[in-house]
């Protein structure tokens, strides 16, 4: 399903980049657009693992540095059939995690150090059951493709909008600005909808893999707590790949809010309803 999506997900924002390229700069524009989405897409392809892993300053951990890491990572795979990722530290007190690659071969999980303070060990199974659920469900490719192609939307539509692409400087520019302003939150709205989606089906997984829902309930209830009192500045263009919604330096209310709210995911994996709202 995830494949299909991530198909899906690459052809609609592609032409979503030829459409803003046309607009702005006709046939030279479509081909301008279509390059700037094959770029971002072999980018993001290849190498939005490195970026993110190096945008949070996270270091590679050994066993011997973090075996409580690794004991419950390899126990995990085992069950879930996938290879033993990467495994990373962020140097932060903000707890959160995440897990980023472009399949199960190629994986990475980072968790900060925070969070190794904040939760006890069946706690922190449940959230390196949620990363790996991401892996395993092949989702990290889909979240990475719908990040990098909505940033060069982005770019594409600003381009045009500062030289036209050559195109008729006739057109009216009050289209254009609702272009600029239209085309982004689009391709952003798309990003959105994949985030929202794949938590709530990485918090299945990951509780079927443990068979321990009501751990990664609580490690959620916690980091969300926790994480409001010590907040995790993030990128917009990141902020969807950690398992609690890092801070953005924004709030744009629940449209643009890259996870479910937290008393849904619990009330999802419990299945009554959670303590708060």
């Amino acid at each position: 399903m995830n494949n299909l999506k991530t198909f899906f997900l690459l052809t609609l924002l592609t032409l979503i980049a030829i459409g803003v390229g046309d607009y702005f700069g006709g046939q030279n524009g479509m081909v301008l657009g279509f390059i700037i989405a094959g770029v971002t897409n072999f980018i993001s392809y290849f190498f939005s693992d490195k970026i993110a892993l190096a945008m949070y300053r996270a270091q590679p951990v050994t066993r011997e540095q973090l075996p409580r890491i690794y004991a419950v990572v390899e126990r995990l795979t085992q069950k879930a059939g996938l290879p033993m990722p990467k495994l990373y530290v962020i140097p932060t007190d903000s707890p959160n995690a995440f897990a980023t690659g472009r399949s199960p071969n190629h994986a990475s999980v980072a968790v900060t150090a925070g969070i190794l303070n904040l939760l006890d060990d069946e706690e922190l199974e449940g959230v390196l059951a949620h990363e790996l659920a991401h892996v395993r469900n092949r989702d990290i490719l889909t979240s990475s493709i719908a990040a990098t192609l909505a940033g060069a939307i982005t770019v594409l539509a600003r381009m045009g909008m500062l030289f036209g692409f050559g195109g008729d400087r006739d057109r009216d520019r009050g289209g254009g600005i609702l272009m600029l302003i239209l085309a982004p939150i689009a391709a952003m709205l798309i990003q959105l909808w994949v985030s929202r989606t794949r938590e709530f089906e990485a918090d299945a997984t990951g509780a079927g893999l443990t068979h321990n829902p009501y751990a990664l309930a609580r490690a959620l209830q916690k980091l969300d707590a926790y994480s409001k009192r010590v907040p995790l500045v993030a990128s917009p263009s990141t902020a969807h790949l950690f398992i609690i919604q890092p801070l953005m330096g924004m709030n744009l209310g629940s449209l643009f809010s890259t996870h479910p709210p937290i008393y849904k995911r619990i009330e999802k994996l419990t299945g009554r309803p959670a303590e708060y709202q």
